[in-house]
């Protein structure tokens, strides 16, 4: 990678993989419906395990809108992309981590049964899209920050449904507060490996 930053070919467009292209498409769309299907639900149950699975899609979706637009763009203008989509993902960690503190100040107990098949469901959602993208997992920061995006979704609604039954199991939101703690930690990992990267590839 890096006698490649250093040549001309750097500041070029290239020629973007019409079935990349299409996977993408197909992400945006699971994305934004699932997003819409769990804010719903979250705000229903009460659990911000949930809400911020619901927000992850929403930022997922706004981020393979974004990696449409810059998909033929040089790898300078992708890696910048890169950069923004860190960003987004470093404030959907902070801001779950705040909205947990307050569930935990308020003493909200989520709906266990509600969180376990919304969970399912976002699984099966994001296990397909992970699908689609694994063959692109290790391209440059942009192709890997959509990657590392579904790889944590997926992560994250196996913790959702773990969580539900915890909840189930103890009359407590402690595991919903724990699950949405370790979701936020793995969004602000992801978004340190992608800004990483990506300055690695503007340098």
């Amino acid at each position: 990678m890096g006698a490649h930053c250093c040549n001309h070919d750097h500041e070029q467009p290239v020629t973007p993989d019409p079935k990349y292209r299409r996977i993408l498409w197909i992400a945006l769309i699971v994305n934004a419906s699932m997003f819409l299907i769990e804010i719903i639900f979250s705000l229903r149950s009460g659990s911000v395990a949930l809400l911020a699975d619901a927000i992850d899609f929403f930022g997922d979706a706004a981020n393979y809108g974004l990696s449409i637009w810059v998909l033929a763009m040089s790898v300078q203008a992708r890696a910048k992309a890169a950069l923004i989509k860190a960003a987004s993902m470093a404030l959907f960690g902070i801001g779950i981590l705040i909205h947990a503190m307050w569930n935990l100040i308020t003493g909200v107990l989520p709906d266990a049964q509600t969180m376990s098949l919304i969970g399912l469901l976002a699984l099966c959602a994001n296990v397909g899209v992970g699908i689609l993208l694994f063959t692109y997992r290790n391209g440059d920061s942009n192709m890997r920050s959509v990657w590392l995006c579904t790889r944590n979704d997926a992560l994250g609604n196996i913790a959702v449904i773990i969580a539900a039954i915890g909840v189930f199991g103890t009359g407590t939101a402690w595991p919903d507060l724990i699950v949405a703690t370790i979701m936020a930690s793995l969004a602000l990992t992801a978004a340190w490996q992608v800004m990483k990267q990506a300055r690695q590839e503007l340098s």
